[in-house]
């Protein structure tokens, strides 16, 4: 019998063997790999239904497991019942990589990074398996989807939503959204989002904040994005109307990585977010020794969208993200 879902004749939603009728709410559980002392490792899947027919929207976060603010913001959503629509369906999934949440490591436990294999195979790999479980089981019955990440490695990414260029679908999506930043970022091959797009639904990628780490701005934000859309769905009760936005995202159509020149200590002099003229002090690198001090500038202006947080660096890892061409009206 094919698992793929579907809303039957008489409306009921058929998902992962279950039936759900409207104005019904499940949880469920799509089945992974059990642990090694066979206890068994569920992904809970969060089903909520209006009596009223609507869009299917897929919230998700914790693809890499150790990036736990897209969860907190999932967390917030559904413990603030945001998540009961007023037409259609929501569905959530806080942890998508639970193996990894258990952990606290960004990769399965095969070592594979499970937004890097994606469709996914029925009988490959573990990360691989279960990339064709989503695909296969879910997928199928989703109008739009949402996706929360984090930076990695103590790199601090500000808000910021990213979208392909050229689909005008996504870019009213983003504005909507209403992130400090949009960024344009192509689809990676065989990503969570390269697949949704296979698949023709649109998805929002939220970036915001590090692994390992909660931060009440980042998710201020990815909270008030996700209600402005279902906003402008019509599926956002009235009880959770997200206040206006103070100014528009800012689009970013090119980015830069500014690397480190010199391994040691490194002190940051700017804020993230913040927009940086050509010259501007951006960061000291020292020896612990206080005989070297190497002074990183700005080699042209533009918003920094990334900060590296660690208190040490090599020569060259990566120190800012920063955008080098936005928006004729936004620079």
């Amino acid at each position: 019998m094919s698992n793929t879902p579907y809303v039957d004749n008489q409306n009921v939603f058929h998902i992962l063997d279950e039936k759900i009728l409207p104005g019904q709410r499940k949880r469920l559980d799509l089945h992974t790999a059990k642990l090694f002392t066979t206890s068994s490792v569920e992904v809970p899947v969060i089903v909520e239904r209006s009596k009223k027919k609507g869009p299917v929207v897929l919230v998700t976060a914790g693809i890499h497991g150790d990036e736990l603010n897209g969860v907190e913001i999932v967390r917030q959503f559904l413990a603030q019942k945001m998540n009961r629509p007023l037409i259609g369906t929501i569905i959530c999934i806080p942890v998508l990589n639970v193996f990894g949440f258990l952990n606290m490591q960004r990769e399965f436990p095969d070592g594979r990074d499970l937004n890097r294999i994606f469709p996914g195979t029925k009988k490959g790999p573990l990360a691989s398996r279960f990339a064709y479980q989503l695909t296969n089981e879910i997928l199928p019955a989703v109008d739009y989807a949402f996706d929360f990440h984090t930076g990695g490695a103590k790199r601090f990414n500000a808000a910021q939503i990213r979208i392909a260029k050229n689909d005008s679908t996504l870019k009213t999506l983003a504005e909507v959204f209403n992130a400090p930043f949009t960024v344009y970022s192509s689809n990676i091959k065989k990503s969570y989002r390269s697949t949704c797009k296979q698949h023709n639904i649109p998805v929002l990628l939220y970036e915001g904040g590090k692994s390992a780490d909660n931060d009440p701005g980042i998710t201020k934000h990815g909270l008030d994005g996700l209600r402005r859309v279902l906003k402008h769905l019509g599926m956002l009760k009235a009880e959770f109307s997200p206040s206006r936005p103070t100014k528009p995202s800012v689009f970013i159509h090119k980015t830069k990585w500014i690397r480190a020149k010199y391994s040691g200590l490194l002190h940051v002099k700017i804020d993230i977010g913040q927009w940086v003229n050509k010259g501007e002090e951006m960061a000291h690198i020292t020896d612990p020794y206080g005989g070297f001090k190497h002074v990183l500038k700005a080699r042209e202006a533009g918003y920094v969208i990334n900060v590296n947080q660690s208190p040490m660096v090599y020569q060259g890892d990566a120190v800012f993200h920063i955008s080098r061409q936005v928006d004729d009206d936004q620079s």
